[in-house]
């Protein structure tokens, strides 16, 4: 119901004017800061507010604000109408978040004055917010600043002339994460998948997993290996061989269990919220994937630790620990 009616609120915005004293002769918000309207799902609502006058932009959710550093551009659909959306107006009294982001709007204050954006481009600049360092070496990724304004922007004015800015600020937007959220194990034992051709060695909570994939055969051998001298590889990003991956849940889509993790082509359920890959290492330096190897009675203990690794998401990167224990697994004589 929250995403029906967010759609019919912002429909309610975008309808007709009603005389009254304020008008203007240009959008003014230099000072303001933007924020959003938090209750649907499906659009995302920003906007800013003075005393009497509102700035309001409209994307799909999910699709405007990215999640990785990078310029996006987006068309405004000509008349004004579709999922992008820029919108200006003033009212006869004051204003409070209530009267933009409310489910059922208030009757008071009414517009005066009303600026559709009929053509254009919203030009969204986002880099990642410097992250958060930790005493084992990892970095979490806290979110983004997405930096916006308008190209060619073009308002047709209720009772004017069309008006155009070459360019146009519309403000700074935060949007927050926390990548890894967590990288603690359920276990420390390690799965290993051999069948139908894989090689993989995984670990995994209900909310993520990391996983080695495609593994170099020279890294899991039954031979006990000296103090002191793990056998080595290096993380391949750009090869099928030594990928890895960290993998998180969508939202309210489910968890992993061990089924999950020995097929060939990765299940559709849960669904996947955050996907990264190991940046590819470099030799005594990061990246590394090391495996020592003990012998107990008839049993091999093979025990994983990934040394110096980020992790990459298009222009995006978090550190792992700088030993990062990933687990360890038997193999028999």
């Amino acid at each position: 119901m929250k995403k029906y009616a967010s759609l019919i609120l912002f429909a309610f915005l975008l309808n007709g004017c009603d005389d009254g004293d304020l008008t203007v002769q240009e959008i003014n918000f230099e000072s303001v800061d933007p924020t959003s309207c938090t209750q649907n799902n499906d659009v995302t609502l920003l906007y800013k507010l003075k005393s009497q006058e509102a700035f309001l932009l409209q994307m799909p959710a999910n699709a405007g604000l990215k999640e990785d550093t990078g310029e996006y551009e987006y068309d405004i659909p000509t008349g004004g109408k579709g999922t992008y959306r820029a919108i200006y107006r003033a009212y006869d009294g004051a204003l409070v978040s209530d009267n933009i982001c409310g489910i059922i709007p208030p009757s008071t204050p009414k517009v005066t004055d009303e600026w559709i954006a009929t053509s254009g481009k919203i030009v969204i600049n986002t880099t990642q917010k410097d992250p958060v360092l930790a005493a084992d070496g990892s970095t979490k990724l806290t979110g983004y600043n997405h930096d916006i304004s308008f190209k060619n922007i073009t308002f047709d004015i209720s009772g004017s002339k069309p008006q155009t800015y070459p360019t146009y600020p519309f403000g700074t937007f935060s949007t927050t994460t926390n990548v890894p959220a967590s990288l603690v194990f359920d276990s420390e034992t390690a799965g290993r998948c051999t069948n139908n051709g894989l090689n993989r060695v995984y670990n995994f909570s209900a909310a993520f997993f990391i996983m080695l994939d495609n593994l170099d055969p020279e890294l899991i051998k039954n031979e006990v290996t000296a103090t002191g001298k793990p056998r080595t590889g290096l993380i391949n990003q750009t090869t099928t061989t030594n990928k890895l991956y960290y993998k998180a849940v969508a939202k309210d889509s489910g968890s992993f269990s061990s089924s999950y993790f020995c097929n060939t082509t990765f299940p559709a359920s849960p669904a996947i919220g955050e996907d990264w890959t190991g940046q590819t290492g470099e030799a005594e330096k990061s990246g590394i994937i090391e495996v020592t190897t003990t012998l107990v009675g008839n049993t091999y203990y093979h025990t994983v630790t990934l040394r110096n690794v980020t992790m990459l998401k298009g222009k995006s990167n978090f550190k792992l620990p700088t030993e990062f224990f990933l687990g360890r697994f038997e193999t028999n004589l």
